[in-house]
């Protein structure tokens, strides 16, 4: 058995164990927040979500051994085709795409009877992509000719994504920011980047789904006189938890915050596991961050270097975004909670990226013992 981990689980142990440790939490948080929503739409079948959400992290850590064993540079050359498909689906999706709260964000996969969300495959194939052309251009990334190409590209994908979720637009351009931040692009450039960026996020506020939802929502951030019911039940979750929790399974305000099993799982984490769980969780995401850097400035290929920072930026950034939301430190979002809000394409994603990840952890070590 022990022959077999280590032909098999390779990579980075930490991230492994990182990712195990959240997914548990993970499946006893959504279990706890589903269970009047089961009871009450699945004919007191109390099981169903847990069952279904252990599928879900079953399939997840599939694709992540897959992704793990694949040599990563050949992720390269699929990004550009990733992109190319990723653009099409997001303009469906914003016009035909399932509503939910107001926002088109899923496709209806036929058969199966599972939503797709677009964006997860444009965010995935972004990084990839930029990750390819910075390395590969490491030396003439000075000229601004050079930089046009996947400037419009981010533009593009950001813009295509905000139409529906602008939270997760602006995540990526920082994400985007981040990675050609580290591959000593000029802050000149970068400039003109986030005035890309924002300028597309400017016309996804007034073409868009959401723009007058984001407006809104910034606006009673800033005043906090209108704080909304969703955040107002998370205050009290996160107020009530203590030090130590509740206990599993007896939260109150799951029954009565929505989306307490995607959005706003945190909160109900600390309602019943408390202020040490909060912080244990936070805490897991810095250091799942730490070794994704780590890779980078071990790794001796330049792809590989950043296309592990880059997706642990990705992560890492979602996940404080939603840890923020929760507290109070943001504006209220739509993005969940990695590998541990409950979730189809996301929960699927996140391994993918995580796999990734690992596959050039692996490499390195491979090309470590070859020395």
């Amino acid at each position: 058995m022990i022959d077999w981990i280590k032909d098999n689980i390779q990579g980075d142990k930490i991230i492994w164990f990182i990712a195990i440790s959240l997914s548990v939490i993970g499946l006893l948080s959504v279990y706890s927040a589903t269970s009047l929503l089961a009871l009450q739409s699945k004919a007191g079948n109390t099981e169903f979500y847990l069952v279904k959400h252990f599928v879900l992290i079953t399939f997840s850590f599939v694709a992540m051994w897959f992704s793990h064993r694949i040599d990563y540079k050949y992720y390269s050359k699929i990004s550009l085709i990733g992109l190319c498909i990723s653009v099409p689906l997001l303009i469906f999706t914003y016009k035909f795409g399932e509503n939910i709260n107001e926002a088109s964000r899923w496709i209806k996969v036929p058969i199966i009877n599972l939503a797709f969300q677009p964006s997860d495959l444009a965010k995935l194939s972004l990084i990839i992509y930029l990750s390819s052309f910075l390395a590969k251009k490491q030396y003439d990334l000075d000229n601004i000719k050079t930089l046009f190409i996947p400037f419009l590209w981010i533009g593009l994908i950001c813009l295509c994504i905000a139409l529906t979720n602008l939270s997760t637009a602006l995540i990526l351009g920082a994400t985007s920011i981040l990675l050609m931040f580290i591959s000593r692009v000029k802050i000149s450039h970068l400039s003109l980047l986030i005035l890309f960026i924002l300028f597309s996020g400017g016309i996804a506020l007034l073409t868009g789904q959401r723009g007058y939802t984001a407006l809104s929502r910034v606006e009673d951030f800033i005043n906090k006189k209108n704080i909304p019911y969703q955040l107002e039940q998370a205050y009290i979750a996160v107020s009530t938890g203590g030090l130590f929790g509740k206990g599993p399974g007896n939260s109150n305000q799951k029954n009565f915050l929505p989306q307490s099993y995607s959005d706003f799982i945190y909160a109900i984490i600390v309602e019943e596991y408390g202020f040490l769980m909060g912080i244990s969780i936070l805490i897991l995401y810095l250091i799942l961050l730490y070794r994704g850097m780590k890779i980078f400035i071990d790794s001796e290929r330049p792809f590989g270097g950043l296309l592990s920072a880059g997706l642990s930026f990705a992560l890492v950034i979602q996940a404080i975004t939603n840890i923020c939301v929760v507290v109070g430190l943001l504006p209220v979002t739509g993005v969940t909670l990695p590998l541990i809000s409950m979730g189809g394409t996301s929960q699927l994603f996140t391994g993918i990226t995580l796999g990734i990840i690992l596959s050039v952890s692996r490499q390195n070590n491979l090309e470590t013992s070859y020395v």
